[in-house]
């Protein structure tokens, strides 16, 4: 609800919550947001509860208006009890509502109309639309309480059998042996409650009840947390003191079985199932009758869960994480207040989750809340794209200070987790051992670095995530998400996001900044933003490289090498690459972390970029050839994989991981086709039998068959034992026991899962484990100071080395830009388009290798690609030429399409080597 001025109705919220609180000491609501607000000193912590308890009296003459208090002889004016308030739909209560807040009109004391609604009920205590429910602490007692009508949870009445007066949280808060009391108290929803609500409601069109049974419980944490609770839970508690609940909590929280039906298994008090079931039948209610009352709840809810999580820290964490789940269970509301107020606000309230919580919260979903995933994150994605297109952000205001957008963003890394545990997770031991590069002594780089602190690139990658380490969670364990990985995307935001700010924001992250950074939180982004991000990283190091090497030429220790330069011939590409590769990573590693530059001898063009393109695309062509013997080519796939018999020694492997780090870092794409589980190997984790699927599938589908098959005749049916035989580069058949006298065992049901997990360790683990260790290090060489296995997924480093898959020339013609007098509305363009979309797949990937030195699609697609055509004078008969370094063609103005095609064809067709033009 919008007021005149906050802080004027923050200061009479407060004088009126005194004054009533004098005059009506059944109404406590209103004393403990006076006794906090005195308790602490923050003058920031006395406004938001000033503005708890004005919107506590609000709320107050907003049931006032649409109820009543219940007394047939009221005599107020403003009470729906009196007969003078004329009847009201709950917007124009709300409206009406804040008038008398202003006024300071009258407040009625009690609710007694409550109690002959009980009694005219049909259904049992826990289902009745009343606030008057059984003591739970005491069965044997049937003394009942009355809440009054205000709901918050820093005001709450608190009962017991023994004792009627209530009392405030203040007082709750000096007695620890009255905390569970005041959890106890309200009118706790059930299914059965809300069921019996949406049906009343549906048959009487009166929403009044219904809103009235959802406010109490959605602005009350206190009573939330206890809202559908376990029947299982509640019979252990009695009978064995509440021990058999604490140990149903810690055996869900280590539970390790995410597949399990929510149905068969409750939470930790918190039945989510039933939960689900009572909002399906509040779905069936229409929207109108309850949403904006249901978004002013949860707003009020979220703002009191901040204030309980952030100062007072009474509630409980099992009680904090109950109210979020039951939060985002909430149906969708059909309203855009709730994506504008309530959401934002549940968002703040969740980042003061301790870690422990968080981790709880992401159990909970991933075991019992599957199937509300998918809706949690859509809402989630919803606010961050509406706020990201509705707002103007500026040099002063960025996307990393929009707090709506931030704290949406913390929220979701807890879903992404709880995808993670929802899905197919395999052991995290399967791991390759780490590669560890000998630090070399540089003392002039060192006094550099001293010297040029803000220039230095940071040694220390970013901090594990301590939810993930909470979890004992990684992505490369996540075999297959329950929501693929992509759904987690935003490319609004990606796109929104200035990455050298963001960027700056989290080096300083690092080093422990306070600044937000997205690349924190990398599912959120695209692959080619973050690939962005990478790139800045790269730049920095090649620059700081380039001013030691500069220092090191001042003090007269060596020449100056500002680049990596590599020299090479054409037709001995091979030799002479890796010989000056070697010689490099002999003599200082560091010096791969330069800026590479390449020279073809004989030949006069100036490296730009374009030159080291087709030095890459050479070198992969000859070393990924199986004639080679490096690598072998699998038919089923189409893919390489590495030669296990392979003559060629450990260091020219080494040299190859050198090649595919330098790519990276150097942003260059390659026509490589390894298989997905190289990339997984790369980044840390060995590969298993679900590997085998895109390595070898006719393989896969035969051990998947014999996973599958149940018969009692296994052995008889597949004559296999724990010998296996394959084929080297010549054809012939080699031998290998996965146990010793594999020979000699057969099999069975009972060890043909140990016989594929074998097998698949073997054929992608151990038979290579010499060549792959030795390209890993290679690699390793380029990469160890890159955030690279921090910022992207083994699907991700696929795209980065091998480019997009999506070819798609329609958006190379939207991103082209045009010079010289030539338009998108030249007649040359035009007949230059037509030709190029009339063109076989291969020979567009020649004409992408012409212009821009490589046929491979970048990260992101072609609309990343910033093609320039430029005019090379009127019509001619040369052929058109290219700038590779800076993807410029240059296309003379031909006099018809006819003539440009031919062209076109020629020069794409039989291009070859670098000059000057």
């Amino acid at each position: 609800m919008n007021s005149k001025s906050e802080t004027d109705e923050a200061s009479r919220g407060n004088e009126a919550s005194s004054s009533k609180t004098i005059s009506t000491p059944n109404n406590s609501e209103e004393q403990p947001a006076s006794s906090l607000c005195t308790t602490t000193g923050s003058n920031n912590t006395q406004d938001i509860m000033k503005r708890a308890a004005a919107k506590q009296l609000i709320e107050r003459y907003f049931y006032q208006l649409l109820d009543g208090c219940g007394n047939p002889d009221c005599d107020n004016q403003y009470c729906a009890s009196s007969g003078e308030a004329r009847n009201l739909t709950p917007n124009e209560a709300a409206a009406e509502a804040i008038k008398l807040f202003y006024k300071e009109a009258r407040l009625c004391d009690t609710l007694p109309n409550k109690v002959p609604r009980t009694e005219a009920s049909t259904c049992d205590s826990s289902a009745s639309t009343t606030c008057t429910v059984s003591n739970t602490k005491d069965k044997t007692d049937n003394k009942e309480n009355t809440i009054g009508s205000a709901s918050s949870s820093t005001s709450l009445q608190h009962s017991t059998t023994n004792e009627a007066k209530p009392e405030t949280s203040q007082k709750v808060s000096q007695q620890e042996e009255h905390k569970t009391v005041s959890h106890n108290n309200g009118a706790p929803l059930t299914e059965e409650r809300i069921c019996q609500l949406c049906a009343e409601c549906l048959h009487t069109l009166k929403p009044q009840p219904l809103v009235r049974a959802l406010g109490e419980a959605f602005t009350q944490p206190a009573i939330l947390a206890r809202c559908f609770q376990s029947k299982v839970s509640e019979d252990d508690s009695n009978n064995d003191g509440g021990k058999n609940k604490e140990k149903e909590s810690k055996a869900m929280c280590s539970s390790s079985d995410p597949d399990k039906d929510v149905d068969s298994v409750t939470g930790p008090g918190l039945d989510v199932a039933s939960c689900r079931r009572a909002f399906e039948y509040l779905a069936k209610v229409p929207s109108e009758y309850y949403s904006s009352a249901l978004v002013t709840a949860l707003t009020t809810l979220a703002e009191n869960l901040e204030i309980d999580l952030r100062i007072t820290k009474k509630m409980s964490m099992e009680d904090a994480v109950n109210c979020f789940v039951i939060a985002f269970e909430v149906p969708d509301l059909g309203c855009s207040d709730y994506l504008e107020i309530a959401l934002p606000a549940l968002c703040h309230a969740a980042e003061h989750l301790s870690v422990k919580a968080q981790a709880k919260l992401a159990r909970i979903w991933a075991q019992h809340c599957k199937e509300s995933l998918r809706h949690i994150l859509e809402t989630l994605q919803q606010l961050i794209t509406l706020r990201v297109i509705s707002t103007n952000y500026t040099n002063h205001f960025t996307v990393q200070d929009d707090e709506s957008v931030t704290m949406a963003t913390k929220l979701m890394k807890i879903v992404y987790y709880a995808n993670m545990l929802a899905g197919v997770m395999e052991s995290n031991t399967l791991r390759e051992e780490p590669i560890v590069i000998a630090n070399q002594l540089d003392p002039l780089g060192d006094v550099i670095e001293h010297l040029f602190p803000p220039m230095k690139s940071s040694k220390h990658s970013q901090p594990d995530d301590p939810l993930a380490i909470e979890l004992d969670i990684n992505v490369l364990d996540a075999r297959k998400p329950y929501l693929p990985f992509e759904e987690f995307y935003n490319e609004p935001l990606s796109d929104t996001i200035e990455m050298e700010i963001d960027f700056a924001n989290y080096k300083s992250e690092i080093n422990n900044g306070k600044k937000f950074t997205f690349l924190k939180y990398p599912f959120i982004l695209t692959t080619a933003s973050k690939s962005l991000g990478l790139y800045y990283e790269n730049r920095i190091r090649m620059h700081s490289e380039r001013r030691v090497s500069m220092f090191h030429a001042v003090v007269g220790a060596v020449p100056p090498m500002p680049f990596l330069r590599l020299k090479v011939r054409r037709s001995h590409i091979i030799d002479d690459a890796l010989v000056e590769l070697e010689m490099v990573a002999m003599e200082r590693v560091l010096d791969l972390k330069k800026q590479l530059v390449v020279e073809f001898e004989g030949e006069q063009g100036v490296d730009e970029g374009g030159v080291s393109k087709e030095f890459f695309q050479l070198i992969v062509e000859e070393i990924f050839n199986p004639d080679y013997g490096m690598f072998t080519h699998q038919a089923d796939t189409n893919t390489v994989w590495f030669n296990p018999t392979s003559f060629e020694t450990e260091a020219q492997f080494t040299l190859i991981g050198i090649v595919l780090g330098l790519a990276i870092y150097n942003n260059i794409i390659l026509a490589v086709d390894f298989p997905m589980v190289v990339y997984r190997k790369l980044m840390g984790k060995k590969g298993s039998f679900e590997d085998l699927a895109d390595w070898n599938s006719t393989l896969y589908r035969g051990l998947k068959d014999m996973l599958e098959y149940t018969g009692d005749d296994l052995e008889e049916v597949y004559y296999q034992t724990f010998r296996i035989c394959h084929q080297d580069v010549f054809g012939n058949n080699i031998f290998h026991d996965l146990k010793e006298n594999g020979d000699s065992i057969f099999v069975t049901q009972e060890n043909k899962k140990e016989f594929v997990d074998l097998y698949a360790d073997f054929l992608l683990n151990k038979s290579v484990e010499t060549q792959f260790k030795a390209f890993r290090r290679g690699f390793v060489m380029v990469t160890d100071e890159s955030p690279l296995s921090v910022l992207f997924r083994p699907e991700e480093v696929e795209t980065l080395v091998c480019g997009s898959k999506n070819f798609d020339f329609k958006e190379l013609e939207k991103s082209t830009e045009y010079d010289g007098g030539y338009t998108a509305e030249s007649r040359i363009i035009k007949q230059f388009w037509n030709v190029v979309h009339g063109l076989a797949r291969e020979h567009k990937r020649k004409l992408l290798e012409f212009a821009t030195g490589s046929d491979r699609v970048p990260v992101g697609g072609l609309s990343y690609l910033k093609l320039v055509i430029a005019r090379n004078g009127p019509d001619c008969d040369r052929l058109p030429t290219a700038h590779t370094c800076f993807n410029v063609l240059l296309l003379p103005e031909y006099d018809s399409q006819e003539k440009l095609q031919d062209r076109l064809m020629k020069a794409i067709s039989y291009s070859k080597g670098f000059g000057m033009l």
